[in-house]
């Protein structure tokens, strides 16, 4: 075996299981890696803590997929043994993903299901029907199935996982969960991995864990700044549009960014305002459908989008516990939030490189949770946060939190000077005036309309041409409000002097091509070329004179 993956080869993993590890190119296992593993091999209920982006997914997936390949030695009946709990439908598909790459060489053998996703209950009838050995789902979906049958876990399940546990309970799947546990046997293996330990976990514990080892690893639950450098920088509502503006026009900001807003409506006037300076970006949040949701975050991964503005969980607090009172209220039809949608936690963002908190999260868990979203493993990033007057007492409390776990991991001042960028607020004053709540109204029905039919009414067009799946694309303008041509470009006089050496302004391709033209015909010029005369080299023939003409 390759000596990449010599880490988890002590652990006395089957081969090719080994081998999908070394395809994944991890020489190491992380720290939550090293200590639950071989603790679930052993058999042991684990209740674990671990920042965001330890690798806690596969923590318990790699030790899943070992006892079902042991089991398969010595038995051929096919059986859901391996049950996997989710508080979102993104976590869910990410789950998924995870345990397929993990299982890559023996498919055969674990087969995996994800059914936390909006279909239909009798579109999911026949994946189940197969009896994946390992079901993932949110707390309701998976309740349904067994209440309608279409699921059974009492004789046959063997292990228990429930993942972000802290979220689980806030999320309002606290009955879903007391319901579910009365569909499992009385003896199996449980995991519950979590980013903080609160009351919700502790009350899971008592619920799910029989003499569990507690694993609390001794970390901060940010990186160090070696690898996260955490600015914040003070500015009020106004300010907050000309920072951005500034930052993604002129390519301050650079690589993946992820934009937190704390509402929706934040979301399309953000986009909306972005728009007006042909800055395109996606929206994330509650209303769009989950297919379209775990497309746009699957495309991001894959570097076709750069920007992409999100709410997180905390628009959803109290949104879970009253869903059903809107339902009955208004009606069957009626539109309602997706209370299991969640991006600051566990979703894996890859290669992130900025995090930027337009609006300061409400808690220091959601702080966490956003900027959890880059410097993941062992990549660096950035995370900057805008302050407002009002917001103070919060930065307050995030600092206290995080330089009392490590001084390290610190807030320092972002040193930006606003007068510099006096010169752009005519044009952002300008824009934000367009951007009206009507045209956010508007944006918003637009954008839900444009994600249903991607989703629902071309679903089987794209499952016949997964092509034309892979180009739909959903950073696509909206233009409700009104959108000048002349905001596209940015003057060469207005950016600052101190910025001109480091900015590099979006600009269109035949403005670009113009300038390369420049630049190659003086580069000719200082290489000895002379400026030919078209008139002086213009070579002309003269034409014979026919016997007529004479």
């Amino acid at each position: 075996m390759a000596a990449e993956v010599l880490g988890f080869h002590e652990m006395g993993l089957e081969e090719r299981l080994l081998q999908a590890i070394s395809k994944l190119n991890w020489a190491q296992p992380t720290l939550i890696q090293e200590k639950a593993i071989p603790l679930a091999l052993e058999g042991k209920d684990l209740l674990a803590r671990a920042r965001t982006g330890s690798g806690k997914t596969a923590a318990y997936a790699i030790p899943i997929i070992e006892h079902l390949l042991n089991t398969k030695k010595s038995t051929c009946e096919q059986a859901v043994r391996a049950l996997v709990l989710v508080p979102t439908k993104e976590l869910g598909q990410q789950v998924q993903q995870m345990i397929r790459q993990l299982t890559s060489y023996c498919s055969w053998d674990v087969r995996v299901a994800d059914v936390s996703g909006q279909a239909d209950i009798s579109a999911q009838r026949p994946i189940l029907m197969e009896k994946p050995d390992i079901v993932i789902g949110t707390p309701s979906r998976v309740l349904l199935h067994l209440e309608q049958h279409t699921l059974s876990l009492c004789t046959s399940l063997e292990m228990l996982v429930i993942d972000e546990a802290d979220l689980v309970f806030s999320f309002g799947f606290e009955n879903d969960l007391k319901n579910l546990l009365g569909h499992l046997p009385k003896i199996y293996q449980a995991f519950l991995m979590s980013a903080t330990f609160n009351e919700d976990v502790q009350a899971l514990k008592e619920l799910v864990l029989h003499n569990p080892v507690i694993l609390k690893l001794q970390e901060s639950r940010l990186p160090d700044s070696s690898q996260l450098t955490q600015y914040h920088i003070n500015c009020e509502e106004e300010e907050k549009f000309l920072l951005i503006y500034t930052l993604f026009k002129l390519s301050l900001v650079r690589g993946k960014t992820i934009v937190f807003v704390n509402s929706i409506g934040r979301c399309y006037r953000l986009k909306l305002f972005l728009e007006q300076f042909s800055i395109f970006s996606c929206v994330l949040n509650s209303e769009l459908p989950v297919h379209s949701r775990c497309h746009i975050i699957g495309q991001f991964n894959r570097g076709i989008y750069d920007y992409i503005i999100a709410t997180d969980e905390h628009d959803l607090t109290d949104a879970a516990s009253t869903d059903v009172k809107k339902e009955k209220k208004h009606g069957k039809g009626a539109k309602v939030k997706d209370y299991e949608y969640g991006v600051s936690r566990g979703v894996d963002f890859q290669n992130v490189s900025t995090v930027i908190n337009f609006d300061f999260p409400l808690t220091v868990d959601s702080y966490i949770h956003r900027v959890g979203r880059t410097a993941r493993v062992d990549n660096q990033g950035t995370a900057l946060t805008f302050v407002s007057l009002a917001e103070l007492p919060l930065l307050h409390q995030v600092e206290e939190a995080l330089t009392g776990e490590n001084m390290d991991c610190a807030l320092k001042p972002y040193r930006f000077h606003i007068e510099e960028i006096e010169g752009f607020r005519y044009r952002c004053k300008d824009a934000m005036r367009s951007v009206t709540k009507q045209a956010i109204k508007e944006a918003r029905l637009k954008e839900i309309k444009q994600e249903l039919l991607n989703s629902e009414k071309l679903k089987t067009y794209f499952e016949d041409n997964p092509r034309d799946f892979q180009l739909l694309r959903h950073d696509k303008p909206l233009h409700p409000a009104i959108v000048k041509p002349h905001m596209k470009n940015v003057p060469d006089y207005l950016i600052p002097q101190t910025l001109r050496r480091i900015a590099n302004p979006l600009i269109s391709k035949k403005k670009r091509w113009r300038r390369k033209d420049l630049q190659s015909s003086t580069q000719n010029r200082s290489k000895g070329y002379k400026k030919q005369n078209p008139l002086k080299h213009f070579s002309h023939t003269k034409k014979r004179k026919t016997k007529n003409a004479k």
